[in-house]
């Protein structure tokens, strides 16, 4: 069955930028230009929370590993973690000197690592919200920040054209990817932690093996690609795009399996649900939609299963 369009939200008055389901798919978060942060109750007529605080653009948002937290980055240079209740009581985080556009929680949901554009990676810890150290080789925006599944690495991807990739311990860059002919808008670790895909203004996805810095796959698009997340097997991974297209590209195989046609628009953010039976959307048409992934469920359980033996994309394709 091909990915189905499963619910719409209407609530945002301007641009979403970023999207994310909590862990047990409960809530789903979303962030605006217009400075607000939603909460979408996944069951039916459950009402929405809209979270105001930040004094401009809300950037980026994440669930906390737990979902008992939401991370926001924003254009009034701050950082503010939720609690995603009635209340929506939060704190504040004076992050950056500009912009941050992108949060992200280690696994274990102990550290935050917030990308800027005042060109600098910075990692915090989230229970005393104290700063730690910055990571600043970075000569442009930093558009996004990921740690890797095992919190020991961080990959940044950057209008310079590079995607960095980063020793937490000992704060060193260990490897630049320059094969970009564009900014980098999105990065992030395979479920694995041995590749990375990144997404840029070229038009391109691509995937490189991080143990061997080498390029895996590279899939070219006709327009640019604004935002990539990993279904939780590994093996597909879904891209949001300026020609208002989702697509899911298949790891395995190295093709384009679907494109959807549903934002009126550029799609700009896109995530899969944690355990990948949903994927959500958002565009410049201000909405967000929630998608059934519908892939075949025995393919999957086998596709679970590989995972779990510790099989990885290769390069082969």
């Amino acid at each position: 069955e091909d990915p189905s369009l499963e619910r719409h939200f209407k609530g945002h008055r301007d641009a979403i930028t970023s999207v994310d389901f909590s862990l047990n798919k409960k809530q789903l978060a979303s962030g605006s230009m217009d400075s607000c942060l939603m909460i979408w109750s996944m069951r039916p007529q459950m009402r929405a929370y809209r979270f105001v605080g930040h004094k401009d653009a809300v950037m980026c948002v994440q669930f906390s590993p737990s979902g008992h937290l939401v991370a926001s980055g924003s254009r009034d240079k701050t950082v503010r973690l939720w609690v995603p209740s009635v209340k929506g009581e939060s704190t504040v985080f004076k992050a950056h000197t500009a912009t941050v556009r992108s949060v992200n929680f280690s696994s274990d949901g102990q550290s935050l690592v917030t990308a800027s554009d005042d060109k600098t990676v910075k990692v915090w810890t989230v229970h005393r919200q104290k700063f730690l150290f910055s990571l600043s080789q970075h000569i442009n925006w930093v558009r996004c920040a990921r740690f890797s599944p095992d919190g020991r690495l961080i990959v940044s991807a950057s209008d310079d054209k590079t995607v960095k990739l980063w020793d937490k311990t000992s704060r060193e860059c260990i490897h630049s990817f320059c094969e970009h002919g564009g900014f980098v808008n999105h990065v992030d670790f395979h479920p694995s932690g041995t590749c990375i895909a990144a997404a840029g203004t070229d038009n391109t996805v691509k995937v490189w093996d991080v143990r061997m810095n080498r390029l895996l796959q590279h899939y070219q698009g006709n327009a640019v690609v604004n935002s990539l997340s990993f279904h939780p097997s590994g093996n597909y991974l879904v891209t949001a795009s300026n020609d208002s297209t989702l697509k899911i590209l298949d790891l395995l195989e190295g093709r384009l399996l679907y494109t959807l046609h549903g934002h009126q628009g550029p799609a700009t953010c896109v995530a899969f649900s944690r355990a990948g039976d949903l994927f959500a959307s958002g565009g410049s048409d201000e909405q967000v939609m929630v998608w059934k992934t519908n892939f075949d469920a025995a393919d999957y359980g086998d596709v679970l299963k590989t995972q779990k033996s510790g099989i990885s994309m290769d390069g082969t394709h």
